[in-house]
This record gives structure tokens, C-alpha cells and sequence, in this order.
């Protein structure tokens, strides 16, 4: 069996790797390492939870040993699609190298610029980011790429499925041709199969597993979940859940449970805090600081069930997960293999349970297609119909999007309860007196008033037609006897005045 010892890793990064406990490699670390401590291209598949961070590690520890960083020109490049995986590349980092003298900086979000500008401008050996974060940076003029000699992918698909491929591209045209690159997957979709020809030159392609395995320590169950009304399909699914981990009892040390949406990860943690059960949900509007004291907790065993959403699923390296639970099935096939690769790592034995709906028929269909088998159906636990009573009898922690079903086209839509018909319509001998007991309307007006009013209307509208400028003065504008109107009783002598030539 090959030990570590057998791989010739710098005699520093042996005694760190000792001193973490480890002696064999994985099949993963066994063939990539060699590959990589020649400075050949590496193109790395196996599916998580196989050591593919050390793979990469130990032999950049060891190359890096030789040679002096530069102020603002790293010498290596780690690229991480998620703050969570980025954080634990450099803990990695920290245990194998801390015989070295070798530096790094962490380019993540959420975390100021300030301290991260003044670790690149005392220039480091290890560059470990996410690929938002390394380009803001690089577009601030704080950062050059030309001195990187080797530059490492981690969680390939996972950028893709993150929309971080353009990215990815900019990035490598950023670097030296010459670099030496290390790139690691679970999968190979069509467009980073594209990524390696462009970007790897013969690569050794090292694959210890088919793609998209599951490991064969994870017992898998899947719980088919057929709602009494489709308004009640979330609260449902809630009472499953928690029938699901008390049936486990004490085998359930800690558990993540994963849902397809940021805000069906708080609506479950909520939903089980109130129910009695020590969760905390983390996804990627959360704080960092909020995020990283959450994993800690899960570390340390203070929090029990992690609520998350897919930033989780990849990468985050806690051996001793005794449970995963897909609260929702993943719309992506890969997803699936990821999310329940947190359990049953190193060797552990793990349960994975899902959750489904018959609106999840198409993602179940694709899964089992990816990985060429049926997933083993299991039944709900004995508690379920009394939980689910209890969730439809009081709801709880609704989500968007969850409303009362509407009627079928052509029933009738449900309505209060209307009132007797004696007390909607008065009696007909009430009616009768109220008639009687009404005053009489005031008859209307004769014709002979009627008449009257007619002309001081008219004469309305001729002082409206005065004041206008038409009308009768209109009319008698060119009679000599008109009288002037509007000077009063005083008329000026001129404006009698004839100013007509005399005959003659």
C-alpha cells in the first residue's frame, strides 16, 4: 500500500501530514500527486469526499518552497466557487504548511478590502479566492497575475453551475501561458470538458471513480410524500422531516438538511427551533461573519442540523456527519451526489434521506438516470400522521408563495356562511308601514313657476354675453342713437364731439 512517505513530498509537509494523522493517501492523492510534483497539467475526477484538496495542496506546499513571493504578484492561484470552500482551502493550507515559511491571503467576499490590500501588497506564495472577489481586486489595480506559476480549479462544475465560467476564462488569459494548472471535479459537463482543451495542455487525466458515484458507505432512502391538498405540500413536508429525525433518535448526531431555495432553508429552521430542535440555517445572503460562526458551531457539535441551501453541498469537509436530508430534491441530477457525499466520509458510514413530492418525478428520473440505479424507496416513519395532523390543524411559518387552493374551473368558489333568509329580507308588513310612516315628497312645481324662471335665465345669459364682448351691444354697435354704456350719468364732451369734414 502507498504511504506518503512514497510520494516525495517535502520532508516538512511529510511531518505536518504526520501530525495530522494521516499515513495512507486516498486513490485520488496517490495519482495526482506524483503528476503534479513533475509539473504536468493535471485534470482530476472523483467524486466528493475523496481528499481532492490535499491533492493539490501537499504538492504546491512542496514546489512553493523554493523561490520568494513578490509585492502584489502572487506565486499560485486557488480558485474556490464558494467562500465556504475558499475558508477551508487555507485552513488546509495552514496545517501542511506550517513547517514552511510560505504565506497566503484569502480573497473572499464579505470581508473588508482594507486587510485583504495589505496582505497582497507584501506579496504571498498562496493566492486562495473566489473568482468575484480576485477580479474586483484585480479591476482596482491592487493586483497582477503575470507572476503565477501554478494555478489550481477547485469544484470545476460547480463554477459552472454558479454562472462563474466567463470568469474562469478571464481569469486564465490573466495568467502566464507557462503556468502549470491543477483542475478538479466531480463531474465533466460538455462546456468544462471545453475548459480543459483550451486552457490544459496534455493533461494527466486522473479518475478514481465513474463520474457522478455515490460512495457505497451512504445508505439511501427515498420517502415519497403524496400531499392531502397541494396549499399543505410545504407543511407537510415539514412534519416528514421531523418524523424523519426523531424516528433516527440518538443515530442522529448532527444532520444537514438541504432545500432548493434561500427561503425555504430559514422557513425549516424556523419551523424546527419552534418545534424543539437545536438548527441554524446558512446560505449565501447570510453575513459572513453569521456563516462562518454557523459552521463552527456545527464543527464543535453546539448546533446539531444545519439548514442549507446548495453553497453547503460542496466541499466543506466535516467528517463526522452522521445524516443528510433533502427537504427538497435538487433540480440538478449532480447536486444530488454532492449533497449526500457530506455524509459517509473517510471511510464513516452515513444515511441520506429524500423527501419527494409527485411534482419532483422529472428530477428523480434524471438522478437515477445519473447514476444508473433506483433509488431505494423507504416508508414514513410511524409519527408521520400524527405530525401532519398536527401541521394541517395549525399552520406555521408559511412561505411565499403558499395560498389556499383555488376551485376547479366550474365549481363554485367557497363562501361564508350566509344568514337565514328571514333575517337577510325584512317582512312584507314592516315594508308596508315604513311606506306609510315615510313623508310625502314635495310635489313638484307648476308650470305657470316654471315659466318664471325661464327669463331670468335669459337674462343671465345676456350679462354673460355682455361681459364677453358679444351679444346685444354687438348687435347695436353701429346705431347712432345708442346710448353710451358703462360711463354712469357723466359723458365726456369729446365723445360727443363730431369730427365729420363741413360741405363746401
Amino acid at each position: 500500500m502507498t504511504k506518503f512517505t512514497d510520494l516525495k513530498l517535502d520532508p516538512k509537509v511529510l511531518k505536518a501530514v504526520a501530525e495530522a494523522g494521516y499515513d495512507n493517501p486516498t486513490p485520488i492523492q496517490a495519482q495526482a500527486i506524483p503528476e503534479a510534483l513533475e509539473g504536468r497539467d493535471v485534470l482530476g475526477i472523483a467524486q466528493t469526499g475523496t481528499g481532492k484538496t490535499a491533492s493539490f495542496t501537499l504538492p504546491l506546499i512542496t514546489r512553493l518552497s523554493r523561490g520568494r513571493a513578490r509585492a502584489r504578484m502572487p506565486r499560485s492561484l486557488v480558485l474556490a466557487p464558494t467562500r465556504e470552500l475558499a475558508a477551508q482551502v487555507a485552513e488546509n493550507f495552514d496545517v501542511y504548511a506550517k513547517y514552511t515559511k510560505l504565506t497566503k491571503a484569502l480573497l473572499i467576499g464579505g470581508v473588508s478590502f482594507t486587510e485583504q490590500d495589505k496582505l497582497i501588497d507584501r506579496g504571498v506564495d498562496v493566492l486562495i479566492a473566489t473568482p468575484g472577489r480576485l477580479l474586483d481586486h484585480f479591476e482596482r489595480g491592487k493586483l497582477l497575475l503575470t507572476g503565477v506559476e501554478v494555478m489550481v480549479v477547485d469544484e470545476a462544475d460547480r463554477m459552472l453551475d454558479m454562472g462563474f465560467i466567463p470568469d474562469i476564462e478571464r481569469i486564465f488569459q490573466l495568467t502566464p501561458f507557462t503556468r502549470q494548472t491543477l483542475f478538479f471535479s466531480a463531474t465533466m459537463a460538455p462546456e468544462i470538458e471545453r475548459i480543459t482543451n483550451m486552457f490544459l495542455s496534455n493533461p494527466a487525466r486522473v479518475e478514481v471513480a465513474r463520474q457522478a458515484t455515490t460512495a457505497e458507505t451512504i445508505e439511501q432512502q427515498l420517502i415519497e410524500l403524496t400531499p392531502t391538498r397541494r396549499d399543505r405540500a410545504f407543511g407537510e413536508k415539514r412534519a416528514m422531516l421531523r418524523s424523519l429525525i426523531e424516528a433516527e433518535g440518538d443515530a442522529c448526531t448532527n444532520a444537514i438538511i438541504f432545500c432548493n431555495r434561500k427561503i425555504d432553508v430559514d422557513v425549516v429552521a424556523k419551523s424546527l427551533k419552534k418545534h424543539g430542535f437545536n438548527a441554524s440555517p446558512i446560505h449565501g445572503d447570510l453575513d459572513q461573519s453569521v456563516r462562518t460562526r454557523t459552521l463552527d458551531g456545527f464543527r464543535d457539535g453546539t448546533v446539531r442540523l444545519l439548514i442549507a441551501s446548495d453553497v453547503a453541498a460542496r466541499g466543506l469537509d466535516i467528517p463526522a456527519v452522521s445524516h443528510v436530508f433533502n427537504f427538497d430534491v435538487p433540480s440538478h441530477a449532480e447536486d444530488y451526489v454532492h449533497r449526500i457525499g457530506r455524509t459517509g466520509r473517510a471511510g464513516r458510514s452515513g444515511k441520506a434521506f429524500t423527501i419527494a413530492t409527485p411534482s419532483d418525478d422529472k428530477y428523480l428520473a434524471a438522478i437515477e438516470a445519473l447514476l444508473q440505479k433506483k433509488l431505494p424507496r423507504g416508508v414514513p416513519p410511524e409519527g408521520f400522521a400524527e405530525a401532519a395532523a398536527e401541521s394541517s390543524a395549525r399552520p406555521e411559518c408559511k412561505r411565499d408563495g403558499d395560498r389556499p387552493e383555488r376551485p376547479r374551473r366550474g365549481e363554485r368558489k367557497p363562501r361564508g356562511e350566509r344568514p337565514p333568509r328571514e333575517t337577510a329580507a325584512a317582512p312584507v308588513e314592516a315594508v308596508a308601514e315604513a311606506v306609510v310612516e315615510a313623508p310625502v315628497a314635495a310635489a313638484p312645481a307648476p308650470v305657470a313657476e316654471l315659466a318664471s324662471v325661464k327669463p331670468a335665465r335669459d337674462e343671465q345669459r345676456g350679462e354673460r354675453s355682455d361681459r364677453n364682448g358679444r351679444g346685444r351691444r354687438d348687435r347695436d354697435r353701429n346705431r347712432d342713437d345708442a346710448p353710451v354704456v358703462g360711463m354712469g350719468d357723466h359723458v365726456p364732451d369729446f365723445l360727443m364731439r363730431e369730427f365729420r369734414a363741413k360741405a363746401g
